[in-house]
C-alpha cells in the first residue's frame, strides 16, 4: 500500500437564467483508499437536465461502488432513463474516474470532453481503449498513479465557453490544457484548481453562461497528518493524558483556546507568548508556544474557520481572504483545507465559566456543534477525520 490519497474538488456554474445546474457530480467512497467519481451532463439545461444528470451519476456511482461492471451500469441507465424524443440523442453524457487503492485510476468516458491528465505538471497522453456497449462508444483507460498526477474532468460547457464572444469557436481544449498547466505547479488544491477553471469559463461567457459548466479535479498527493486541540478536558486529571496523546501524534499541531494553550504550555514547560497585532478585525490575535505550530483563540476563531469551510465547499468566494491573511482563522484554514489529508481532533468537554454569561452567544453546545459541523465539512473535502473527546 502506498501513502497516496486523492484530493477531489469541483465547481459548477449554471446556464444563465436557470436556478438548477444540468450537470451533477457524485462521489462515493468504497473504502478508505478507493473512490468512485461520476460527472454527468444532462441533456439541455434547467430542471430536466438536472434530473437526468442526477439520476445518471447516482445510478453509475452506486453500482460501480458495489463492484458491478460498466456494461451493467450503462445497460441500467439505458433501461431507466428516456432518450430525447425530439433529437433522439442521449439522456446524459458522463465521465467516471474510479480511484482504486490510491494506486490505479480507471477512467470511463462517454461523450464528455476528454479528461485532461497532467503528470509532472505537463499534459500526459494516456492510453484509451474504445469499447461498444449497447451501440454507445465508450472510452476506457487504466492508469498506474504517481504522486502529483492531476485529472481534470469537465462538461462541454467548459470548451464551449466564449463562443461568439471571446472566441469564434469557444475555449479550445488545447487552451484549457495550457491554462491548467500554468496553475498546476503553484500547488493549488483540487477545489481551487476547479474553481480557477470554472471562473475562467464564467468570464469567457461574459458572466452569462450559455451552458452549464462544471470542472472536477482529482489530484494525487501524499498523506499529511494534522492535529488540532480544542478546549480543556472535563476532568483536570485527564490533562496530561490528553496532552501526551496530542503531542505524540505525527504531523503539525494546532491549539485553539486560551485555557487550552496554558495547559499545553505547562505540559511542555514553555511560555505562551501573546501577539498584540490584529490581522483581521473580529478575529482574536494568535499566540506562540515553542514546539507548537499554531496557537489561536477558541470559539470565535473556529467559528470563522467553519464559515470558510462551508464557503470552500460551495462557491469558494472567501478564498482570496483566508489564502493570504495571517489571522488565526485564515492560518487554520490553510492548514486544514490545503495541507492536511488526515486530521485528528482532540476536544475537551470542560465548560468554560466565561461562556455561561447569558449575554454571550457562546455555550458548551455551540463548541460541540462547531466540532461536529467542521468535521462534516472536512469529510466532504475528502479528509480522513478522527475526533477524540476528553
Amino acid at each position: 500500500m502506498n501513502d497516496l490519497c486523492a484530493d477531489i474538488g469541483y465547481k459548477s456554474v449554471n446556464h444563465y437564467g436557470e436556478q438548477l445546474c444540468g450537470d451533477h457530480i457524485d462521489i462515493i467512497e468504497q473504502n478508505e483508499n478507493s473512490t468512485v467519481i461520476v460527472l454527468a451532463d444532462g441533456l439541455g439545461s434547467g430542471v430536466k437536465a438536472s434530473i437526468l444528470s442526477t439520476l445518471t451519476s447516482k445510478i453509475i456511482s452506486t453500482m460501480l461502488a458495489e463492484n458491478l461492471s460498466i456494461e451493467e451500469c450503462v445497460d441500467t441507465i439505458a433501461a431507466t432513463l428516456p432518450v430525447c424524443s425530439v433529437r433522439g440523442v442521449a439522456y446524459s453524457t458522463f465521465t467516471i474516474i474510479h480511484i482504486i487503492n490510491n494506486d490505479t485510476a480507471e477512467i470511463i468516458q462517454y461523450d464528455n470532453p476528454s479528461v485532461i491528465m497532467l503528470r509532472n505538471y505537463e499534459n500526459f497522453e494516456y492510453p484509451k481503449t474504445e469499447i461498444n456497449i449497447g451501440g454507445k462508444k465508450i472510452l476506457k483507460s487504466v492508469i498506474k498513479l504517481q504522486e502529483d498526477d492531476i485529472f481534470v474532468a469537465m462538461s462541454d460547457g467548459c470548451p464551449h465557453a466564449g463562443i461568439g464572444l471571446s472566441y469564434n469557436f469557444g475555449w479550445k481544449y488545447e487552451d484549457i490544457i495550457s491554462f491548467v498547466e500554468t496553475f498546476a505547479p503553484a500547488g493549488y488544491t483540487a477545489k481551487n484548481l476547479s474553481t480557477l477553471v470554472v471562473d475562467e469559463c464564467y468570464k469567457l461567457y461574459g458572466e452569462k453562461p450559455g451552458d452549464d459548466a462544471t470542472a472536477c479535479v482529482v489530484k494525487m498527493r501524499k498523506r499529511t497528518p494534522m492535529n488540532m486541540l480544542f478546549g480543556p478536558p472535563s476532568s483536570r486529571d485527564d490533562a496530561d493524558r490528553m496532552m501526551s496523546l496530542f503531542f505524540s501524534k505525527e504531523g503539525k499541531h494546532i491549539i485553539c483556546g486560551g485555557t487550552t494553550s496554558s495547559i499545553a504550555a505547562k505540559y511542555l514547560g514553555k511560555k505562551v507568548i501573546a501577539s498584540l497585532s490584529f490581522d483581521q478585525s473580529g478575529i482574536p490575535p494568535i499566540a506562540t508556544i515553542d514546539g507548537v505550530d499554531l496557537v489561536t483563540e477558541g470559539v470565535i476563531t473556529v467559528s470563522k474557520v467553519l464559515e470558510y469551510a462551508k464557503d470552500y465547499l460551495g462557491e469558494n468566494k472567501h478564498y482570496e481572504t483566508w489564502s493570504i491573511k495571517k489571522d488565526g482563522a485564515s492560518l487554520i484554514s490553510r492548514l486544514l483545507f490545503e495541507e492536511a489529508t488526515d486530521i485528528n481532533f482532540y476536544v475537551g468537554r470542560a465548560v468554560n465559566p466565561a461562556h455561561q454569561n447569558p449575554d454571550l452567544p457562546i455555550n458548551f453546545n455551540i463548541k460541540m456543534n462547531l466540532v461536529e459541523e467542521l468535521s462534516a465539512c472536512l469529510k466532504q473535502m475528502g479528509k480522513h477525520i478522527k475526533v477524540s473527546y476528553f
